[in-house]
């Protein structure tokens, strides 16, 4: 069994026009999230907290993948790109070489929850062209327990009761582990996954028998990764994937491996005409 070796606090923030979200990042975290780069938290029914959304802003070097609980959020971007995800959708974002997007809540009152997660990229792939796709909600893979709860799987492969169950998106480098879990109270699952590599588990509503709402506990390798419900269930996101061992330079929006390559992403999206160099190489998707 997987060991809990760390429990850390979602920080509240606010990020893009005054959205508020509880988040996990920074430098002291990077050896813990790797290759997560960052995980964050909208959960707000108060259109003011969330409204303003993330008017256009670059990224390069990483992925971002949005994940929505409630409400809807619209996605453009310079390739031509646009889609709107909602309930249970998800966008995977590969930032690679480079984007310029948006992301604006699609509703002007109501609940919005939501996750975005950044996901670093290896030195080799950080240069990479752009890519995209939407994952709709009756495209992941999902499987009910037997005390009421449900396990989707959203990337990776994970035994559940030896039963392979497979996420949509195909493989990549980092092996990302992607799951959403929603246990009844007392619940307990077992998962299996990337037993070479930590996983960490966000608890979103309610409690396990050890970490409470906004809580991100990290738990150390092994075979399988135990989870109870408290009297009140949980619902819990679980991520694990493969260390990048690289060096690791983060300015804003940009994540890259020196120095001198933030100061070439920071001149290059400064260039009008570098946007449109990027474009003609967009992705055919």
């Amino acid at each position: 069994m997987r060991k809990l070796i760390q429990v850390l606090p979602a920080q509240a923030t606010q990020d893009g026009d005054g959205v508020k979200i509880h988040r996990l990042a920074g430098r002291r975290l990077n050896q813990v999230l790797n290759p997560f780069l960052m995980i964050d938290e909208i959960n707000s029914d108060d259109a003011a907290d969330y409204i303003g959304g993330f008017p256009e802003h670059p990224h390069r070097g990483f992925e971002t993948i949005t994940y929505m609980k409630a409400g809807r959020m619209r996605h453009r971007d310079h390739m031509g790109n646009e889609g709107v995800i909602g309930v249970g959708d998800v966008q995977w974002m590969t930032a690679g070489a480079g984007v310029l997007h948006s992301e604006m809540p699609e509703q002007q009152h109501g609940l919005m929850h939501g996750f975005q997660i950044w996901l670093n990229l290896p030195a080799a792939e950080k240069m990479k062209p752009a890519a995209y796709q939407e994952i709709v909600s009756a495209d992941i893979t999902e499987q009910q327990l037997p005390g009421g709860g449900l396990v989707r799987v959203i990337a990776g492969k994970v035994d559940l009761d030896q039963q392979l169950l497979q996420g949509p998106l195909p493989d990549i480098s980092t092996q990302p582990v992607f799951m959403d879990v929603k246990l009844a109270a007392h619940e307990t699952v077992e998962l299996s996954f990337n037993k070479e590599n930590t996983a960490m588990v966000y608890v979103y509503n309610g409690t396990t028998d050890a970490i409470t709402s906004r809580q991100l506990g990290v738990y150390a390798t092994g075979n399988t990764l135990r989870l109870e419900a408290g009297a009140s269930g949980a619902d819990l996101l679980v991520l694990s994937g493969r260390p990048i061992n690289e060096p690791l330079v983060q300015y804003g929006p940009f994540v890259m491996n020196t120095t001198e390559e933030i100061e070439r992403a920071i001149t290059d999206f400064q260039n009008p005409h570098f946007l449109s160099r990027l474009s003609a190489n967009r992705n055919p998707e």
